[in-house]
This record gives structure tokens, C-alpha cells and sequence, in this order.
């Protein structure tokens, strides 16, 4: 493909990838304001994060359409396409972590700033390894790391642990003190959108992959390259 073809292309790239970036980076955000409210039995933040789930579905809606138009547009083939194609996938991926954002902060806005329980479990603890695998899962997709998004999604199974251990911690509150089966089962709750969120930074490493490499779901993800003639 000659450079004056391959600059539209190139450009409509850019953008997909500018859009996406900004998703991530407003998710995140959701994410770390949602367990602060928690955390700070703050409703203005909690609100905050609520508010801030509808400009995250417009933006994901662009990045649809941008990607229709320039698969139609542009034509674009084998990695490239692959590329846009995850692109779809992975901003439907960003929008539901933000959703799982605003669930956390809808949790917060019902405790409110009444007395709960004296811990939050593996809460704090499971944001941040969320957060890191957002982060690091998005920069393999857009570094087009393959080797990356394999690393990322190891880490999953340290937050099912840190999920399972919540929930263990949680139902013994409740058998010891029913009066806090309300609280335990809002943070439980809570947990469990944190363990959602790393699920679909896996998801989003899936994708990283496919679009590298040409390999989807588990097939292959253990190995180096699945398919090294799909990059041409």
C-alpha cells in the first residue's frame, strides 16, 4: 500500500485509538472515585461517578461508528481490520467496567454516612490490581503486545483469590451478627463488580491478542504466537 493510501487509514487509526484512550482513562477514574466514595462514605463523589456514565456510553458509541466507517471506508485488511474489529470489542468492554464503576458508587450512595462495618476486606486492595490490569491490559492493545496482554491476564487469578477471600470474610460477619447482613452484602456487592472489572480486562487482552496475532478466546493464548502468518 503506498504512503498517499495509507495516510486516511493511518489517521482514522490514530483516532479510534485517541477515543479509546480517553475511555479508558474516564474508567479508571470511575473506578478509583467509586471506591473512594466508598472508602469516604462520600455521596458528592459517588454521585460524581454516576453522572459520569453517560458521557463514557457516548463515547463509546462514537468509537462504534468511526469503526464502521472506516471499515467501509477505507477498506482496511488482515491486521488493521483485525485491529478495528477488537476496537469494537474492547470500548463495549471499557463502557461495562464503567457501569460496574457506577454499581460501586451506587453501593456507596446507599450506605451512606451511617456507622457500617470496620473494614472494607480486600477491597482497597482489589481496586488497585483492577486498576493496573485496565491500564496495562489497554496499553497491550494499543502497543499491539501480545506478550503484554498474556502477562496481564495472569494476573487475574490473584483477584479471584483477593474476591474469594472477601466473600469468605464477609459471610462470616453475617453468621456472627446478622444485624450486618445489610452492610456485608453491599460490599460483597461491591467485591464482585471489582472482580467483574479484572474479567473484562481479560477480555480486553483476548482481544489485544486476536487482533496481533489472529487468535481469539483461550486457542492458543498460552503459546508464543498461535498464528505467525496472521500479522501480514
Amino acid at each position: 500500500m503506498t504512503r498517499s493510501t495509507r495516510t486516511p487509514l493511518d489517521r482514522d487509526l490514530s483516532a479510534i485509538n485517541f477515543d479509546l484512550r480517553r475511555i479508558a482513562g474516564r474508567v479508571e477514574e470511575q473506578i478509583e472515585g467509586a471506591v473512594r466514595a466508598l472508602q469516604e462514605r462520600n455521596p458528592t463523589l459517588a454521585r460524581r461517578v454516576v453522572e459520569l456514565d453517560q458521557p463514557i456510553n457516548a463515547l463509546r458509541y462514537k468509537v462504534e461508528e468511526l469503526c464502521q466507517l472506516t471499515i467501509a471506508t477505507q477498506q482496511p485488511a488482515a491486521h488493521d481490520l483485525r485491529h478495528i474489529m477488537a476496537a469494537i470489542h474492547i470500548a463495549g468492554e471499557l463502557e461495562r467496567m464503567a457501569d460496574h464503576a457506577a454499581g460501586i458508587a451506587n453501593i456507596a450512595l446507599r450506605l451512606g454516612d451511617q456507622p457500617t462495618l470496620q473494614t472494607l476486606v480486600d477491597i482497597p486492595r482489589m481496586k488497585e490490581v483492577a486498576c493496573d490490569m485496565l491500564r496495562q491490559g489497554f496499553a497491550a492493545f494499543i502497543a499491539r503486545d501480545a506478550a503484554l496482554a498474556r502477562r496481564v491476564m495472569a494476573q487475574d487469578d490473584a483477584l479471584d483469590a483477593m474476591y474469594v477471600q472477601s466473600l469468605r470474610v464477609l459471610l462470616t460477619y453475617m453468621m456472627q451478627d446478622p444485624a450486618a447482613t445489610p452492610d456485608a452484602t453491599y460490599l460483597l456487592w461491591a467485591a464482585h463488580n471489582l472482580e467483574r472489572i479484572g474479567d473484562r480486562a481479560v477480555n480486553i487482552c483476548e482481544r489485544a491478542i486476536f487482533a496481533e496475532e489472529g487468535v481469539l478466546g483461550h486457542e492458543g493464548l498460552l503459546k508464543p504466537s498461535a498464528n505467525p502468518v496472521a500479522r501480514k
